[in-house]
């Protein structure tokens, strides 16, 4: 990457496909060369060989093309460090964003928001937001439902499930708000309210945060034994091999690398 950005930054090193495939194509093989190039660059990375990786985006259908069980960096990544509490954050200067759910179906999601996951991800948000700046994190949990449930009449998760978990946070002496409606905690966020919101699904985190930050913001994996971190969007094979992509986000995600490994964002 011959940004001047990134030169001033760090030394980067590249890891490139080590097997021939197709641009802009889906195949086993691309599914395949992707996941190699991530192992040595993790493998590196945990031998101290790199101080941090900022990965390119993959697509999910070519990993299962080449018979791969992990849908995304995030849950692969957990498993090449061993690492089982990890979650995914969307930085960017005005918003930042946790995943509580990732890539499964919506259908889904309501019983995957359990008190064992709340309660890892918030914790593990308080842990980490001190590295990117917030000493003494200000958090906020979404609600599920529209409303957050309006007391039970739209729903019985966000007082079930959700509100407990805020308690227990707080018990625990984390600045925890929520539940609160989805469509205005992302606004109080950026308003300065929050350094952090919690989101309970994908869209539900990722919406927002591309609103404001598309191009800009950087996915950076919460949890693991080394700094990693990604663009916030996806393979656009559409426009592959035709020097349309604008590189911004990979940019501004090599860039929070350094600064993570270096000090801190």
């Amino acid at each position: 990457m011959d940004d001047p950005r990134v030169r001033a930054a760090c030394e980067p090193l590249y890891y490139g496909a080590e097997r021939p495939f197709e641009a802009g194509k889906l195949s086993a093989a691309a599914g395949q060369a992707a996941y190699e190039a991530v192992l040595r660059a993790v493998r590196d990375a945990q031998s101290g060989g790199v101080e941090g990786i900022a990965t390119a985006p993959i697509n999910k259908e070519a990993l299962s093309l080449a018979g791969l069980p992990w849908r995304g960096h995030t849950d692969m990544l957990a498993a090449l460090t061993n690492t089982p509490n990890v979650a995914m954050m969307f930085w960017s200067a005005n918003l930042r964003v946790v995943l509580a759910t990732i890539h499964i179906p919506l259908a889904d999601v309501p019983a995957a928001l359990t008190p064992d996951t709340l309660d890892r991800v918030i914790g593990l948000a308080a842990r980490e937001l001190p590295r990117f700046g917030f000493p003494r994190p200000r958090l906020a949990l979404a609600g599920l439902n529209p409303h957050a449930g309006e007391h039970g009449l739209i729903g019985s998760e966000d007082g079930r499930v959700l509100a407990p978990a805020v308690e227990r946070a707080r018990r625990s002496g984390i600045d925890l708000a929520g539940p609160l409606p989805g469509d205005t905690v992302f606004v109080r966020a950026l308003r300065g309210e929050f350094d952090a919101v919690i989101a309970c699904y994908h869209d539900q985190g990722l919406i927002p945060i591309k609103m404001v930050a598309f191009g800009e913001a950087v996915n950076v994996t919460l949890g693991l034994p080394i700094v990693r971190t990604s663009v916030d969007h996806g393979t656009a094979f559409d426009i592959a091999g035709k020097g349309m992509a604008n590189p911004e986000s990979m940019v501004q995600a090599v860039l929070l690398a350094a600064r993570l490994v270096c000090h801190g964002a």
